[in-house]
C-alpha cells in the first residue's frame, strides 16, 4: 500500500519527469488574490499567471498547494466529521500549463498517472465533459480508449470553470472512481449522482476563453491547463478506503487523539476524533503561515476552528489542553514535505495551548450562566437576545457556541435582540470615544475601524501582497477617489506594510492599482489599535475605494529595520548582563540606518564596558541561530522571562520572540525573551554585525545608547577608517604608531601652552615694554595701591593666576586685569584680604563688564572674574574699575 507521503511524491516526480518544474507550496494567506480569505484551491497562486500579469520562468508547473476552506464562500466546516470527504485543510495535487500543451496532453498525462503509476484499474474509471467540448470527447476516446458510455456529458456550470463574471474559462473533465455496486448511489448527472458510489478523484480545467462580458466570449490566443486532485481522496481509492479519515495520515492523527484522550478512535467519538483531526492540521498550518487567532477577519475564522475541536475535546472529557499535546504528531506526519510546520513548532504549540486554557475558562463561566438563564426557559422556548449577548461582551462566549448549546436543548435565539445589543454598545462606544490630538480626525479613524474592522497585517510572511482599497481619506474627511498629486491616506483589508509602533519606525514603498495610480507611501501608521494607515502621494492616475492593488513594501529598507530591531533585544540582553538587572529599556527608535535605546542607568557606560557589550552581541550574532515566535498570555510570557518592551501596549495574547545561543551563565535556553510586535530577522546572523557610535546623558537615570548594524555598521565603520587613513598620512606614521604619536604632540603642546603662559606672566609683571609703571610700583587711588592692566589675548583661564602673582608682589592693594581678543574681553579683579572689608572685587568687576557688554559677574570678594563682547572698550572697561575704586 502507498502511503499519503508517497502518493504525493509519485504524483510530483511523474510531472517533474514530464519536464515540470516542482512549486512549492504557497501560504495559505494568498498574497496575489485580496478577495479570498485563504487558499482554496490548487490555481490560487498562479492567478495573475494565467490572467497575464505576471511571468513565470517556467511554462509548466506541478504543486502540491496546501488549501483552507472555512470561512466566505468556500466553507466546510460544519459538514466536517459528520461526512467521509470534508475537510477545512486539504491537499490538491495540481499540474498546470500557461500557454503550453493543451488538451491532449493533459489527458495523456492524466490517464497515464492514475492507471499506470498509481495502478487504478480502468474499467473503475469514468470521465465527464462539458456537453459543448466534443474535442475532449473525442481525445479520452483516442488516448484512453474509454466507450461512450464512459463519457458522460454534463450540460450544467459544474463542468464549466471561470475565474469571475470574467476573465479566463474552460470547459472541464473531471476523472470519477467507481467504489463498487454495494456503495448506493448513481454516476454524475444521474438523479443518484450525490450517493457516494462514483467518487471524483481529479478535474481538468481547459482554459481556452477569455469571458469580456455577461455576452461577449473569445478563444484565449495561449489556452492553458490547471488540474486539481484532492490528495486525501486520491489516498483513500489507493488505499483501498471509502472514507478519507481511514487513510494513513488522517489515522496517524485520530490515534494520537484518543491515545492523549484515553478514549476509543472507533467509538462514540468518533466524530469528536475525526474533528480535531481535520481541525489539528488547519490550526496547525494556518498559525505556521502568520495567522493567530482574533476577533476579526482570518483570525476570527482560526479561532473558530480550534474552538470547535476544544469543543469536541471538551465532549469527550479531557478535563486539560488536548490540541497542543498533539502537534508532534502533526509534525513528525507533514512536517518533513511542509518545513514550516518544523519550524512554527513551538508558536504553534503555544497558541493552542493559551487558546485551549482560555477557551475551557470561558466554556465553564458561560455554560453555568447559560444553564442559569435556560432553566426558567418552557420546552421550545426562546433565549433573549440580551442574555447572549451579556455571554458574549462579559465572558467572551462566542454567538455560535451560544446557539449550539441551545439547539441541543431545542431552544431557540433572539437574534435581533442580539443585534440590537450589539449595536447600542457600538453607538455608546462611538459617543465615548476621544482620541489623542485632533479629536475629529481621531473620530475619522474610530469611525472608520468600527465600520471596516481591523487591517490584516501580513508583513511577517511577506514584502509584497494584494490588498483591496476600502477608505482614502484626505485632510481627515473620507473620499470615494483620490486625484494624482494628491496627498491621501489609503486603508486596505489587509497589508504587508508595519505600522509604527513599539519604537520600529513604518514602512514606505508603493501601493500600485493595475492600470490607475499608485501611491507611493512615505509612511506608516496603526490607528486605533491595528487599523494600517498608508500615507502617501497618488501618481499617475486616480486611486477609488474597491480597487485591487499590490502592496510592495521597500524590501531593502525592511530589510535593515527587522536587522535594528533585531538588534535592540540582543543589546537589551547584553546591557543587562553587563550593567545589572535593573536596566530596563526607557524608550527606542528602529530606524533603517541606525537604532537609539534608552536604558535605566545611574552613571556613564566606561570605554571598557561598551566594548564588553558590543562583544557580546556579536557573539549572538556571530552564532547565527534562528529566530523564534511564540504566541503566548502575557502574564505567562513574562513570568516565563520574557521582557516587555517600553510603550508596547499588550493584549490578551502577546507574540514572543526568541533569539540568540543558549545563554548557561545565566541559566537560559536562549539569549533573550521578549514581547513584541515587531519585524524580526529570521536567524541572528542576518543582523551582520553591531557596532555603539554613542553613548550619553537624556536625563537623570537615564542613558541613552546609539548603535548601527549591518551595511550602516560597515559604512559607519569605513568612514572612520578614511579618518584614521587621513590622519596617519597628516603625521606620516602607521595605524599602529598613530596613539604614540598623538600623545607626543599633546605633551609638546602642553609644554609650550606653559612656556608661552610664564612668558606671558612675566610680561603682565614687568609691564610688558608698553611704558606703564612696573607692578612693583602701582599707583595709589583713593589712598589704596591700585595695579590696573589692559593685556592683549591672554586666556582667561590664566588671568587669575597673573593677578595673585602682583598681590603677593604689592602685599596691600587691588589688581584689575583686562584681556581683550578679537571678539570678547576678559576682566579679573583681585582684592588683598586687609581691603576686603571696604573694596569688593565682585561689584568692581561688574563695573568694567557693564562697560564691555557683559552681564554681571561672579566670584568672592577677594577676586571675582567676568566678561563682555566688545572688545574696544576694553581700556574704558579697566577705567571703570578704576574709577570704582577711587569711589
Amino acid at each position: 500500500m502507498q502511503t499519503t507521503s508517497q502518493i504525493r511524491q509519485t504524483f510530483i516526480d511523474f510531472f517533474r519527469a514530464e519536464g515540470h518544474e516542482h512549486v512549492a507550496s504557497s501560504p495559505l494567506v494568498p498574497l496575489n488574490d485580496p478577495t479570498l480569505m485563504f487558499t482554496n484551491a490548487g490555481m490560487v497562486p498562479f492567478k495573475n499567471v494565467f490572467t497575464g500579469n505576471e511571468s513565470r520562468p517556467y511554462k509548466r508547473a506541478v504543486t502540491s498547494q496546501k488549501c483552507v476552506r472555512a470561512g466566505g464562500k468556500h466553507n466546510d466546516l460544519d459538514n466536517v466529521g459528520y461526512t467521509a470527504r470534508h475537510h477545512t485543510f486539504f491537499e490538491m495535487l495540481g499540474n498546470f500549463s500557461f500557454g503550453d500543451y493543451f488538451k491532449e496532453e493533459a489527458i495523456d498525462f492524466a490517464w497515464r498517472l492514475v492507471t499506470r503509476e498509481y495502478g487504478l484499474p480502468a474499467e473503475r474509471l469514468l470521465v465527464t465533459v462539458h456537453s459543448s467540448d466534443e474535442d475532449a470527447a473525442a481525445l479520452w476516446r483516442k488516448v484512453a480508449g474509454l466507450p461512450d458510455d464512459r463519457i458522460l456529458r454534463i450540460p450544467t456550470s459544474d463542468n464549466f470553470w471561470m475565474m469571475g463574471e470574467t476573465g479566463p474559462c474552460g470547459p472541464c473533465s473531471e476523472i470519477f472512481y467507481d467504489h463498487g455496486a454495494h456503495i448506493p448511489g448513481g454516476p454524475p448527472g444521474s438523479p443518484d449522482e450525490d450517493g457516494d458510489r462514483f467518487i471524483e478523484i481529479w478535474n481538468l480545467v481547459f482554459m481556452q476563453f477569455e469571458q469580456l462580458s455577461k455576452d461577449e466570449r473569445v478563444d484565449l490566443p495561449h489556452p492553458s491547463i490547471d488540474t486539481g486532485m484532492g490528495l486525501e481522496r486520491l489516498a483513500a481509492v489507493l488505499q483501498g478506503q471509502h472514507d478519507n479519515y481511514d487513510i494513513d495520515l488522517m489515522r496517524t492523527l485520530i490515534e494520537a487523539i484518543a491515545d492523549a484522550a484515553g478514549t476509543d478512535p472507533d467509538g462514540p467519538h468518533k466524530v469528536s476524533h475525526r474533528v480535531i483531526a481535520d481541525h489539528l492540521r488547519s490550526c496547525g498550518f494556518l498559525v505556521a503561515d502568520g495567522v493567530l487567532p482574533s476577533n476579526e477577519g482570518r483570525g476570527y475564522v482560526l479561532r473558530r476552528i480550534m474552538r470547535r475541536a476544544m469543543r469536541h475535546a471538551h465532549q469527550m472529557g479531557c478535563a486539560d489542553p488536548l490540541m497542543h499535546r498533539l502537534v508532534p504528531t502533526l509534525v513528525r506526519e507533514m512536517g518533513q514535505t511542509f518545513t514550516e510546520l518544523d519550524r512554527a513548532q513551538a508558536l504553534i504549540t503555544e497558541t493552542l495551548k493559551l487558546e485551549e486554557t482560555r477557551f475551557k475558562q470561558m466554556l465553564d463561566r458561560g455554560l453555568r450562566l447559560l444553564a442559569e438563564e435556560t432553566a426558567s426557559l418552557p420546552e421550545g422556548g426562546t433565549l433573549p437576545g440580551t442574555v447572549a449577548f451579556k455571554l458574549y461582551d462579559t465572558f467572551g462566549f462566542p454567538l455560535d457556541l451560544t446557539q449550539d448549546a441551545l439547539r441541543s436543548q431545542g431552544l431557540t435565539l433572539d437574534t435581533a435582540g442580539f443585534d440590537d445589543a450589539m449595536a447600542r454598545q457600538r453607538a455608546e462606544a462611538r459617543k465615548a470615544w476621544s482620541g489623542s490630538g485632533d479629536a475629529a480626525t481621531e473620530k475619522v479613524w474610530f469611525d472608520l475601524r468600527e465600520t471596516l474592522g481591523g487591517s490584516d497585517f501580513l508583513g511577517y510572511a511577506t514584502d509584497s501582497a494584494e490588498g483591496c482599497v476600502q477608505a482614502l481619506v484626505v485632510d481627515g474627511t473620507p473620499v470615494d477617489s483620490v486625484a494624482p498629486g494628491t496627498d491621501a491616506a489609503l486603508i486596505a483589508n489587509q497589508s504587508p506594510f508595519y505600522g509604527e509602533s513599539g519604537g520600529q519606525m513604518g514602512d514606505t514603498g508603493v501601493i500600485q492599482v493595475a492600470g490607475k495610480g499608485l501611491l507611493r507611501v512615505r509612511d506608516t501608521h496603526k490607528m486605533v489599535g491595528d487599523l494600517i494607515v498608508h500615507r502617501g502621494t497618488v501618481e499617475g492616475g486616480p486611486i477609488a475605494v474597491g480597487d485591487e492593488a499590490l502592496f510592495t513594501v521597500d524590501a531593502a529598507r525592511r530589510a535593515a529595520l527587522r536587522a535594528h530591531h533585531s538588534a535592540t533585544h540582543l543589546l537589551h540582553q547584553a546591557l543587562r548582563h553587563e550593567l545589572g538587572d535593573h536596566v530596563t529599556q526607557k524608550g527606542s527608535l528602529v530606524a533603517p540606518d541606525r537604532l537609539r535605546f534608552d536604558i535605566s542607568h545611574p552613571k556613564p557606560l566606561s570605554a571598557e564596558q561598551i566594548a564588553r557589550v558590543e562583544a557580546e552581541v556579536n557573539t549572538q550574532i556571530r552564532a547565527n541561530t534562528p529566530v523564534t515566535t511564540r504566541l503566548m498570555d502575557p502574564e505567562a510570557a513574562i513570568q516565563a522571562g520574557a521582557m516587555a518592551l517600553f510603550g508596547e501596549k499588550y493584549g490578551d495574547e502577546v507574540r514572543v520572540v526568541s533569539m540568540g545561543a543558549e545563554d548557561r551563565d545565566h541559566g537560559r535556553p536562549v539569549f533573550s525573551v521578549e514581547l513584541c510586535g515587531g519585524t524580526h530577522v529570521g536567524r541572528t546572523g542576518d543582523i551582520g554585525l553591531l557596532k555603539i557610535v554613542s553613548e550619553s546623558a537624556v536625563s537623570a537615570g537615564v542613558r541613552r545608547i546609539e548603535a548601527v548594524v549591518g551595511a550602516s555598521a560597515l559604512a559607519w565603520l569605513g568612514q572612520r577608517d578614511t579618518l584614521l587613513t587621513q590622519a596617519t598620512d597628516m603625521l606620516r606614521v602607521t595605524p599602529a604608531d598613530l596613539p604614540a604619536r598623538v600623545q607626543a604632540l599633546l605633551d609638546e603642546r602642553r609644554r609650550l601652552e606653559k612656556e608661552l603662559g610664564d612668558l606671558r606672566k612675566k610680561v603682565a609683571l614687568g609691564g610688558g615694554g608698553g611704558g606703564e609703571a612696573p607692578a612693583s610700583a602701582p599707583r595709589t587711588v583713593a589712598g589704596v595701591a591700585f595695579v590696573g592692566r589692559l593685556l592683549a589675548d591672554v586666556p582667561p583661564k590664566d588671568l587669575k593666576g597673573m593677578a595673585d602673582e602682583i598681590k603677593k608682589q604689592i602685599g596691600s592693594g587691588i589688581v584689575a586685569l583686562v584681556s581683550a581678543g578679537e571678539s570678547k574681553v576678559s576682566l579679573v579683579v583681585a582684592v588683598t584680604d586687609d581691603l576686603k572689608g571696604t573694596h569688593d572685587a565682585v561689584a568692581l568687576v561688574r563695573a568694567g563688564a557693564a562697560v564691555v557688554g557683559g552681564k554681571g559677574g561672579g566670584g568672592r570678594p577677594d577676586m571675582a572674574q567676568a566678561g563682555g563682547p566688545d572688545a574696544d572698550k576694553a581700556a574704558e572697561a579697566l577705567a571703570a574699575i578704576e574709577a570704582a575704586v577711587a569711589g
